[in-house]
Order: structure tokens, then sequence, then C-alpha cells
């Protein structure tokens, strides 16, 4: 039976305010946008619900929550009616995206009464049961892959700290400034006004790409021209570089292994002496830096660090035998991360085609 949203729910508000439940030692969980927030002395549902994330960061962002609890009023409670199960309507609005029906330039907001007509097929109980059944079981592979791969990140740190120690005491130990030890570029935006500009074969990235041990022109947030790398501040920078994001995802850093260029937000790092310094072992080096490069940043509306910030930090000495059994090491993991990844984007496109299936 095709059936709206508002068939099947009903919505209650919350008056709760995060700073409500700071401080708070009840016993009754308050959730936020982002999860658990605190415990308090009363509840505000007694039965299973879902909440909705409706002011500002993560609107749409949909929660199936534990009777005796409560959400703070940035979230709306979605109560489901006698004919649909919890984790059912869960996985209903969690399929419908609500996400789109967003408004408000400043803080972002959604209405019930925007999505309230969303339409599904509502079946039968047992039907309900197996198809929430088939959705967890995927779920519960997904989390799994997931936490594999942050195994495999967690052992790759434990490893270096192994062998080369402490990277914050570099200074206490023979070590050299990055400034010493290469050049850096940083990269720019080609005018927008030239849209001819985009619509080249050089890869232009963000700090968006950044991240990953190695990355190649896939995940370009453009393609552009000669003719804008002639007529702008970016620069196309040789493969083999180590990109680092100084603002917008500051301390991501990859190395590429195609030529390409960078917005302003990125600077590389090049002619490193690689009969001295492994460039994998340097990106580790950079990356054991991010909570000083959290420390230090700064800015009025978007907070970064300064190319100099990067410059300044300090490289410690190690063999290049040493960094280049790291390198080795890493390179075993990245294998086992790439099944690993393959496994989790075929799981999760399953859930994705099976919730279309179900609900759309």
């Amino acid at each position: 039976m095709r059936v709206r949203l508002e068939d099947v729910c009903e919505k209650e508000s919350s008056k709760l305010k995060q700073s409500d439940v700071i401080d708070q030692n009840g016993v009754y969980p308050v959730y936020g946008a982002s999860g658990y927030l605190a415990n308090i002395n009363t509840y505000q549902q007694s039965n299973y619900y879902i909440a909705v994330v409706k002011d500002g960061a993560g609107i749409g962002r949909t929660m199936l929550l534990p009777p005796e609890s409560s959400i703070i009023g940035t979230m709306q409670y979605l109560i489901p009616k006698d004919n649909v199960l919890p984790e059912y309507l869960y996985y209903v609005v969690k399929a419908k995206h609500l996400e789109k029906y967003f408004s408000g330039a400043t803080i972002p907001h959604i209405y019930f009464k925007d999505y309230k007509n969303e339409q599904f097929d509502l079946v039968s109980f047992d039907e309900q049961r197996e198809i929430i059944n088939r959705l967890k079981k995927i779920e519960i592979i997904i989390e799994n892959l997931s936490k594999n791969l942050l195994l495999l990140d967690e052992l790759v740190r434990t490893r270096f700290v192994e062998m080369f120690g402490d990277v914050q005491d570099a200074k206490k130990h023979s070590s050299k400034q990055l400034k010493d030890i290469c050049n850096t570029v940083t990269g720019g935006t080609p005018s927008t006004k030239h849209a001819e500009y985009y619509n080249g074969t050089i890869p232009w990235i963000s700090t968006v790409s950044l991240g990953p041990n190695y990355i190649d022109g896939t995940t370009a947030k453009a393609f552009i021209t000669q003719e804008a790398v002639d007529n702008s501040s970016t620069k196309i920078i040789p493969s083999g570089s180590i990109l680092f994001g100084t603002r917008v995802g500051v301390g991501k850093s990859s190395i590429n292994q195609v030529e390409m260029c960078t917005n302003q937000d990125i600077v590389a790092i090049i002619d490193l002496d690689e009969s001295k310094y492994n460039k994998l072992y340097i990106k580790y080096v950079l990356d054991t830096y991010q909570s000083y490069f959290d420390s230090i940043k700064k800015g009025a509306t978007i907070l970064g660090i300064s190319s100099d910030d990067l410059k300044n930090i300090y490289i410690p000495d190690a063999s290049l035998y040493e960094q280049n059994r790291f390198e080795k090491f890493v390179k075993q993991i990245d294998k086992s991360r790439s099944r690993i990844q393959k496994s989790l984007e075929a799981s999760q496109e399953l859930f994705d085609s099976l919730m279309q299936e179900y609900f759309g």
C-alpha cells in the first residue's frame, strides 16, 4: 500500500537546549546532531522513536533512538504510529534524504510540513521485519569493514612510532626544518569568469582530494587548460610531490601520481633530495603533526595555517634504509586496504540499491 510519511508518524518538538544538559548527572540519555550528549534526570520519550536533525549543520541526519531518552531542540521527533515498526520507519526516513528540503541562508532548516508527503510502500509487519533484517545485516558488514580500515590506519601509525619515535620531540634529536630540505609551491584559482578555463585536461584539486597516501586526477574538482595556468597563480605540480592542506582540511596530505594543479589552500612540497628522504616518510611525519597544526590555526572565517608554519616544522633524521622499510610496510597495508575498500564500496552500493528498491 502506497502511503505518505505523515500516515505512519507524528512529529513532536523538544525545548531542551544543549546548555541545559551540560554537567548533568542523571540516568536518561540526551542526543544531539552528533549523537549522545549527556544523561539527565528525566526523559521525553518512553518508546523507540526517530530523530531528525532539523537545524544547522547535519540537517536531515536520521537516528533511531531508544526508549526513555530525549533530544535537544535542533532535532525533530518522529513518533511511529501503530502501523509501522520503528526500525522500518527509520530506514524510510533515511532513504528520503530529507536534507534536500533545507531552507535558510545562514542557518539551514527543514520542516515536517515540507517532507510529510514523501511516499513509500507500507508492507505487512512480517515483510517489514524481513526488510529490516536484510538491511541490518548489510549495515553490520559496512560497519565492520569501516572499523577494519581504521584498524589498518592505527597499525601504520603504531609502526611509524615504533620505528621513528615521537616526532614532537624532533627538536631534541638530530633533525632539520622542512624549509631546509625542500622547496614549496602554493596554488591558486583561475578566474571563474572565464568558463573556457575549466574545459581542459589538467587536473585541478582542492583539499577535498587530500588524505590518501597517493592520489591521481580522478578526484579533481575540475580540469583546466594551459591558458588557465598561464593566466592565474595556480601552477603545474610535478608528479611525486607532497601536497599539503593549509586551509579547509588543515594537515591533510597526499602524494600526487600525476601532474596536476591545486588551489590556494594547498602547498606542494617539491625538490626533496631522494637520496636522503623518502616521500612517504615525510608524509607520515606531517600526519603526526596534526594536533600541532590544529592548535595554531587562525582566521576570521576560515581557519588555517601559513606556509611558514608548515616550513618551520622539524623533520627527524632517519636512515634512508629505515624510511624505505617503512614505505614497504605501508604498501603492504595498502594492498589490504584496497581489498577492504572495494568490499566496502560494493556493500554500500548494495545497501543503497536496496533502500531505493524498498522505499523509492
